[in-house]
């Protein structure tokens, strides 16, 4: 048992069932919820009828984060039940979400304004949050105490997304894990976990450069073994150096995103342009200079394919291929990259990101003029 909180309440017996195996009682962004099946056995127990799994929503989204319980009502006051939902950020260690003790309720953090308990029918601890973000991905624990019993339950929240390796300018293993984090929330994304990087190299995710990962290990996946690239002869997989030094190795990073709230497109222009043209191309309409991982998400949750080059705001120069075609970058989907090249002599198209909700994007702009088509 975890050391309580200052909402800890005191003794009597309780029976936690947490309905936290899988997509049950799950509301999706299409507003639809799912049930969570209960019946009462033979002895008097509740059982929790659900597949297991985990809940799954994208950033934006709304989810349920499903819980429930059951104990003797005629024994013991209602109010004396305290419902605590915390995340896992490390083994054993862990960070408070929300606390409900009788008809008092605290969220805490980055939840505050984002989180409320379902309330459906007594017993049912389960957590809505609103507003998903990158950061919410991860293991949640639903605890219920009445005096000095409790017992908890699990609840894996995972996001639908993408994956992309990255490395700045610098060039390649120049990062060590905290610049890693950064660079990563700097392209719109986060240190990808294990379980993501696996699930990419499930889809065919191969790449030969070792990349940090959330945990601090250090990973890559191959899909085609060759010499230079996992060893010829060896069995596919995710390759794993281990735990390493946070502070004075460097690796590249495998960084996670998901949803846009908005929209990559390319600018159409009179000709090409310098960085800094580019950036004040975006800005005339009405958007910014899209980061690697809004890139990303357009490819492949948007699946915008663009056989053109173009800036982005880390100042590297991409474009997104979903059919592949001949003269078009290779025979594989993918976000394809050109490298860093000089800002100010080197001259290319330019990918922006306008937010949802902001003015439809002009058709062409050049030098900050509207061109006429």
């Amino acid at each position: 048992m975890r050391p309580r909180g200052p909402w800890a309440a005191g003794p009597a017996a309780l029976l936690l069932l947490a309905g936290v195996l899988a997509s049950d009682a799950l509301l999706s962004a299409r507003g639809r919820k799912k049930v969570v099946h209960v019946m009462e056995g033979d002895s008097g127990a509740v059982v929790v009828q659900t597949a297991p799994g985990k809940v799954v929503t994208h950033r934006g989204g709304t989810i349920i984060l499903p819980c429930r319980y059951h104990y003797d009502m005629s024994a013991h006051d209602p109010a004396e039940i305290r419902l605590k939902w915390t995340k896992v950020t490390k083994p054993m260690a862990f960070v408070d979400v929300f606390v409900a003790l009788g008809k008092a309720r605290r969220a805490f953090g980055s939840y505050r304004g984002r989180t409320a308990l379902q309330e459906d029918g007594f017993g049912d601890a389960s957590l809505i949050i609103r507003n998903v973000t990158l950061q919410d991905y991860g293991r949640y624990e639903c605890e219920v105490t009445n005096e000095l019993e409790d017992d908890t339950g699990m609840v894996k929240l995972d996001l639908e997304g993408v994956i992309f390796p990255y490395h700045p300018r610098l060039g390649r293993y120049t990062l060590n894990f905290h610049e890693a984090q950064q660079a990563c929330l700097e392209q719109d994304g986060i240190l990808a976990s294990h379980d993501q990087l696996h699930q990419a190299w499930l889809e065919g995710m191969d790449w030969c450069n070792a990349g940090w990962l959330e945990d601090g290990s250090v990973q890559y996946p191959i899909s085609r073994p060759r010499e230079e690239c996992g060893r010829k002869d060896t069995p596919v997989g995710v390759r794993n150096y281990g735990y390493r030094h946070k502070e004075s190795e460097h690796y590249d990073a495998f960084c996670f995103t998901s949803n846009l709230n908005g929209k990559v497109y390319f600018l159409k222009t009179y000709r090409k342009l310098s960085y800094a043209e580019a950036v004040q191309a975006c800005k005339n309409n009405g958007a910014a200079v899209a980061k690697v991982g809004q890139l990303y998400a357009a490819w492949k949750i948007q699946l915008l394919d663009r056989c053109e080059a173009g800036w982005l705001e880390d100042g590297s120069i991409r474009y997104p291929i979903v059919n592949p075609r001949a003269r078009c970058g290779g025979r594989e989907p993918g976000v394809r990259n050109l490298g860093f090249p000089d800002k100010k002599y080197k001259l290319f198209g330019v990918y922006c990101f306008k937010k949802a909700g902001e003015a439809a994007p002009e058709k062409a702009l050049g030098g900050g003029h509207p061109n006429r088509v």
